[in-house]
């Protein structure tokens, strides 16, 4: 049985835990109201500059481009979004298990896919189970500007503008409420699941022609949809991380309860054991 100054040690070292993991639940509440602010402001782009490419792609203009048709596919990329450390629940692992299963599902040999990274989880994780990787990005602030990530999206649109990979998909966790976060799994090339159903799109004249238009605004509207995942990510991140550090907290007051009782008990055990040997010494005088 374990003494009394073990379990008081062990009752301030979980009240010590208590505080840090208490902290970090309001830090991660803090961000996460900033960060899912980010996110629905980014929204509004994201229609419009979807509603204008639409508009060309489906209208009956003529313009064509490389990024909106399908082609045989040899070679894919993944883009998957982590973070850069862990203490976030199953944040990181569930999107990590995803990745993985699709990439066993679907490939019978590295040669066939590629991946990019977005946090050192992910990074740490794709090398050690031996999945290649072209390119990562690691060390991004908890509220990450397009600057941060223009580079690695660039990228990715241009292998896939290269013919490097034929299809560009990207994995992260979708932010739908401080406690519920959903692993997807979005294709972002080529452009072929524009969503238009039950939309009025708007008509535009465009200077210069669409072919010109298509050209410089296909690509920012791919780059958009990663950045987009990547501030829907960090939501969902700040989120995991404030509910799991909630329930460390509560754990560890659980905890303390249970040693604090445990604690009682053998202080009245040694009491009663300090009694009952002076009244036999008593006893063994008279």
């Amino acid at each position: 049985m374990a003494s009394l100054r073990d379990i008081k040690n062990r009752i301030n070292s979980t009240k010590s835990t208590q505080k840090i993991t208490s902290a970090m639940e309001m830090v991660s509440a803090s961000k996460l109201n900033k960060a899912e602010q980010n996110a629905k402001k980014f929204v509004p782009y994201m229609e419009k500059i979807q509603e204008v490419v639409a508009s060309i792609a489906g209208g009956n203009t003529g313009a064509d481009h490389p990024m909106l048709q399908s082609r045989p596919v040899k070679k894919t990329g993944y883009i998957v979004i982590t973070s850069d450390r862990g203490l976030a629940g199953p944040y990181n692992s569930n999107v990590l298990r995803a990745l993985y299963q699709t990439v066993q599902k679907e490939h019978s040999s590295k040669d066939e896919y590629t991946i990019l990274p977005i946090g050192k989880i992910g990074r740490e994780f794709c090398k050690k189970n031996g999945m290649p990787i072209v390119k990562d990005v690691t060390g991004l602030p908890d509220q990450p500007d397009f600057a941060e990530i223009k580079e690695i999206a660039s990228y990715a649109v241009k292998l896939f503008a290269d013919g490097e990979i034929d299809e560009l998909h990207i994995f992260y966790n979708h932010f739908i409420s401080a406690i519920s976060q959903e692993v997807t799994q979005k294709k972002v090339l080529p452009l072929t699941d524009i969503d238009t159903e039950g939309k009025q799109l708007t008509s535009y004249e465009y200077e210069p022609e669409e072919d010109e238009i298509l050209k410089t605004l296909l690509p920012q509207y791919a780059e958009s949809i990663v950045y987009g995942a990547l501030l829907d990510g960090k939501a969902s991140e700040h989120a995991s991380r404030m509910t799991a550090m909630r329930s460390a907290t509560d754990n560890a007051g659980e905890l303390i309860d249970d040693l604090t009782l445990s604690y009682n008990r053998a202080r009245q055990a040694a009491i009663t054991q300090e009694i009952s040997e002076i009244s036999a010494g008593a006893a063994a005088l008279e």
